[in-house]
């Protein structure tokens, strides 16, 4: 199955050699992230931890955010990218549910000389009306989901065709068999899945995804950002990477193990991801 991973940078010259470095892996997609100027560093964009430990306090890390200076920035970041890497590259970009509807397909409409694999997560997927809006708008492709947990929060997205990608994951949406009715109804609709893979999933959900991407005839792309070596230790996996697909393996069941004592050596830490302010000090869409 076609994968997608990450990279990212303060600067445009950062974020497009990360990208060239992702490509180097055998990566053949690649969600690109960029700091933006004026603002110190945000979720994703190459800032040495993505959560907060909380080891002195039991808050979150904030964030500042503006959007009237990330608007103009994503197009320079893509304009940059492909002038480096070429037409052939997937290249994927995430929003994290900061944009109002009309911003969003702004955004799209800006971005579409660039040919995104999608655009992902651009409003908060709660008020699904915003993506007629956004269709009105733009042919960028777009994608959520992450945050669903069930077939009905996906529902009118799929129903109405105002999404691409659906990227619901087994863990959220109530494991494999309530995961495939959803693969399933959003077959019928010409929405491609894209389950979500960040590292706070484990390898077990990625394992499970991996069967059902497998089984899918709307398989779309499967979200791949990687393990620490420790995380790997303690899910030995038959899952496997190679030139840029991932295979589930050829072992019965998902096809990871969990090793308890491996585990053991690893104490719990809390960890949040951070929240977002605008530069006025209105809390805003992390």
């Amino acid at each position: 199955m076609l994968c997608y991973t990450h990279a990212q940078g303060r600067e445009i010259s950062e974020a497009v050699d990360a990208v060239g470095r992702r490509r180097d892996e055998g990566y053949l997609a690649v969600r690109a992230q960029v700091g933006i100027p004026g603002l110190p560093d945000v979720y994703g964009t190459g800032s040495g931890s993505i959560t907060n430990t909380a080891s002195d306090n039991a808050l979150p890390t904030e964030e500042v955010w503006s959007t009237a200076k990330y608007l103009p920035r994503i197009p320079e970041l893509f304009e940059a990218i492909r002038a480096a890497h070429g037409p052939d590259l997937h290249l994927l970009h995430d929003s994290h549910h900061r944009l109002t509807p009309i911003e969003a397909a702004r955004l799209g409409r800006d971005l579409e000389p660039f040919r995104l694999f999608w655009l992902e997560d651009a409003v908060p997927a709660e008020n699904q009306e915003g993506f007629r809006l956004m269709r009105q708008h733009t042919t960028t492709p777009l994608a959520v989901g992450e945050v669903f947990n069930t077939i009905w929060d996906a529902k009118l997205l799929i129903a109405e065709q105002l999404i691409d990608y659906i990227r619901t994951t087994c863990v959220h949406a109530g494991g494999p068999t309530a995961l495939r009715r959803i693969m399933d109804f959003a077959s019928i609709h010409h929405v491609r899945t894209a389950c979500h893979g960040a590292a706070d999933m484990s390898p077990i959900c990625l394992g499970a995804n991996l069967h059902l991407d497998l089984w899918a005839p709307n398989f779309g792309i499967q979200e791949y950002s990687g393990y620490s070596e420790e995380m790997l230790s303690v899910f030995p996996h038959a899952w496997r990477f190679a030139d840029g697909y991932l295979h589930p393996g050829d072992v019965p069941g998902h096809g990871v193990e969990f090793d308890e004592a491996e585990a053991a050596k690893h104490p719990y830490q809390r960890a949040y991801l951070p929240v977002n302010r605008l530069e006025d000090g209105t809390l805003w869409h992390w």
